[in-house]
């Protein structure tokens, strides 16, 4: 699995169980909607952190809160 699809899978979790839209993450990142979308659909090959933390920001957590999952622990977790 790589980098791009894990942070994707959290994001997709996270957004599921806050029950917010794209839309609302959206306006609450100031992250436009294509963008976003490349996110969701892990068509980055590389996440932008500065990107990254305007999400995490946006959902309402921590770095740290965010990473704390499982997804980032795996031993196959590709950089690219």
């Amino acid at each position: 699995m790589t980098l791009a699809y894990a942070v994707s899978k959290r994001i997709r979790k996270i957004l599921a169980e806050k029950k917010m839209t794209q839309y609302r993450l959206e306006q609450n990142a100031g992250i436009s909607h294509s963008t976003m979308n490349c996110f969701l659909n892990a068509r980055y090959k590389a996440c932008n952190l500065t990107t990254v933390v305007l999400i995490i920001r946006a959902l309402g957590m921590t770095i740290a809160e965010f990473f704390d999952d499982p997804i980032f622990e795996s031993d196959d977790l590709m950089v690219e």
